[in-house]
């Protein structure tokens, strides 16, 4: 009952933001599963490959690559290869931290700077599927930084912009979690309550990279999802 307000992507609803002969840029909802897991629910990428062969009238495979993921209860931006001539330069630019990216993020407790950058070291327990944020570093712990700065105080919340400079398990919700502002729904790291379609206000907000083939520079804005709380925000 909990998730009956829940709307996953399909062919039909997906919504693209952006689509050349290399990549294909779509605003994922809370929910959707970038690459397939143990769950066996139908990710998103074999959502965006029905929906090409569709459009595109394809009659065998529809070749795509998966080049980043987010979280299953985040939404917002997420690049798709088209071809096999891209994903390899796309990994490379995620993996050298040439793709900006931010996030918007709603807490509920105020943070204790307007802005700041937080450095922990994350360590993570592949059990609970969970990572721990710890001032110093820790065995088998990975440096973790972000920038934040709080965007707008709403009613009962805040919104924060999020500026991820590495790019670990968790990382967002981990770090947030550790100041004592844990992301609107996220019980897994100590929000009190869930949200009705089992989300979290985490948003993949905007993406920055150089087109792996045309080396033009693109920039996109995910629109946010339905709902009171993301509507004040904007």
């Amino acid at each position: 009952m909990g998730n009956s307000a829940k709307v996953l992507s399909t062919p039909k609803n997906l919504q693209v933001l952006y689509e050349d002969n290399h990549i294909i840029v779509v605003n994922k909802r809370p929910g959707d599963i970038v690459q397939g897991d143990k769950t066996g629910d139908t990710p998103l990428s074999e959502i965006v490959k029905e929906y090409l062969k569709v459009k595109h009238n394809k009659p065998g495979n529809v070749y795509l690559g998966v080049v980043h993921r987010l979280d299953r209860p985040t939404s917002g931006l997420v690049v798709f290869s088209k071809t096999s001539k891209a994903l390899p330069r796309l990994n490379k630019l995620f993996s050298e931290k040439k793709a900006k990216k931010t996030y918007w993020a709603v807490v509920k407790e105020t943070p204790p700077k307007d802005e700041d950058t937080l450095i922990h070291w994350l360590k993570r327990n592949p059990k609970q599927n969970k990572s721990y944020a710890h001032i110093k570093e820790v065995e088998d712990s990975k440096k973790a930084i972000l920038d934040y700065r709080l965007v707008k105080k709403l009613n009962s919340y805040f919104l924060l912009e999020i500026d991820l400079k590495t790019g670990r398990h968790h990382q967002i919700r981990s770090q947030l979690t550790a100041i004592g502002c844990p992301i609107k729904g996220d019980l897994k790291y100590g929000f009190s309550r869930s949200n009705k379609d089992a989300s979290i206000h985490l948003h993949a907000r905007t993406l920055s990279f150089v087109h792996p083939v045309k080396k033009e520079e693109l920039t996109f804005i995910a629109p946010l999802p339905k709902g009171p709380i993301w509507d004040a925000c904007s």
